[in-house]
């Protein structure tokens, strides 16, 4: 009996490590193909509370599948978007810098595959009006085009993002629930940047909510961006702790677990 109960017990526990396991998911916008990574909650809930986790500019990376990984023990199931697609993954900054591009100058473009991505979520077992997105870097600006482009999303939370658009698109009202976490000394977001952003919020009578961390630059959530400060783009561990405490709590506030 006790090794009975030793071996159902093993069969448990690893029936509940594989289901805690990113895994990857083929899909298509239009005739591109994607490749996408999905993790299901680790928690029993009715409300199904999903996540779309939009990555920085070279792609799913290790630091979106942590964020997604750690998200999954809170109690969301978490999509991680493929925004590029097979044929077109950047091998170097030069590279990712090409793509994002293209996506930032062509907005619509890129609301087409947040929202397929988003979709992937909701077949995957997420609740379509449970949901929130959030990016990182390239992703954090994506973030701004689930609102803009009116996507299904309760909340977005953009980590040290760019913020601008094209001061000739529209302005429109939104509920969508906005947390901006960014960078006191991120030299890649200008100060009229961010004040465009912050006027838009107000036309669009936005709820939103734009939060400072002190000593940190672009990219300060990611472990493998070094730490100097004078390149632009460094990690600062508190300010990541600090940043992921916040996304919690606003999450609690925007959907139903």
């Amino acid at each position: 009996m006790k090794n009975l109960a030793t071996l159902i017990f093993a069969a448990i526990l690893f029936s509940t490590t594989m289901n805690a396991q990113l895994k990857p998911v083929k899909y298509s916008e239009g005739s591109q193909a994607l490749n996408g990574l999905f993790i299901k909650s680790a928690k029993k809930s009715a409300n199904n509370p999903g996540i779309l986790l939009l990555p920085a500019w070279l792609g799913i990376d290790n630091a979106s599948k942590g964020i997604a990984e750690e998200l999954s023990k809170l109690g969301y199931n978490v999509f991680i978007a493929d925004i590029y697609g097979e044929g077109n993954y950047p091998t170097n900054t030069s590279e990712a810098g090409k793509q994002a591009g293209f996506y930032k100058s062509n907005p619509e473009a890129y609301q087409k595959r947040i929202n397929a991505a988003l979709q992937e979520l909701v077949k995957s077992g997420a609740n379509a009006d449970n949901i929130a997105a959030i990016g990182y870097c390239f992703g954090g600006t994506g973030v701004l085009e689930a609102v803009r482009g009116h996507l299904n999303v309760k909340g977005i939370a953009s980590f040290h993002g760019g913020l601008g658009k094209d001061a000739a698109r529209k302005t429109e009202p939104t509920s969508v629930k906005v947390l901006i976490c960014h960078g006191a000394d991120d030299p890649f977001v200008p100060k009229e940047e961010i004040a465009s952003f912050q006027q838009e919020m107000r036309d669009a009578k936005a709820d939103w909510q734009m939060i400072y961390y002190a000593n940190s630059v672009h990219s300060f959530t990611n472990p493998e961006a070094g730490n100097d400060n004078s390149k632009g783009a460094a990690y600062n561990p508190v300010a990541a702790k600090r940043s992921f405490e916040h996304l919690q709590f606003f999450l609690n506030e925007v959907l139903k677990k």
